[in-house]
C-alpha cells in the first residue's frame, strides 16, 4: 500500500490537482479555496502559472483546515496555524522514524 501511495503522490506532484478537483475532494466550494489562497493560507504549486494547481500536501492541508473550521468553528487564520503545527509534527515524526528513534 505504501508503494501505491507513493505512486499517487508522484503523479499528483507532477500534474497537480485543479482548483475544482481540490474543492470536490474536500467538499468545499471553489470560492472557499480562492478566499483562503488570497488570504495567504493556502499556496498553489509554483510551476503552474496559467492556472492554480495543488499538491497532495495541499489536499491534506485543506482537509485539516476544513475540519478545524467546521468542527471547532475556528477562524481561517487559526485553522491554518493549527494545520501548520500538524504539518510540523508530521515532519518531525518522519525524521524520528528515519533515525530509528520512534
Amino acid at each position: 500500500m505504501q508503494q501505491q501511495d507513493n505512486l499517487i503522490d508522484a503523479v499528483l506532484e507532477e500534474s497537480g490537482l485543479t482548483l475544482e478537483q481540490l474543492a470536490a475532494l474536500c467538499a468545499v466550494e471553489p470560492e472557499w479555496l480562492t478566499r483562503h489562497i488570497e488570504e495567504g493560507l493556502l499556496e498553489p504549486l509554483p510551476q503552474h502559472q496559467n492556472e492554480w494547481r495543488f499538491s497532495s500536501a495541499s489536499l491534506l492541508r485543506v482537509r485539516r483546515i476544513v475540519v478545524l473550521e467546521r468542527d471547532f468553528e475556528a477562524v481561517p487564520e487559526l485553522a491554518a496555524l493549527v494545520a501548520d503545527m500538524q504539518e510540523e509534527i508530521d515532519t518531525l515524526r518522519r525524521r524520528l522514524r528515519r533515525a530509528g528513534l520512534e
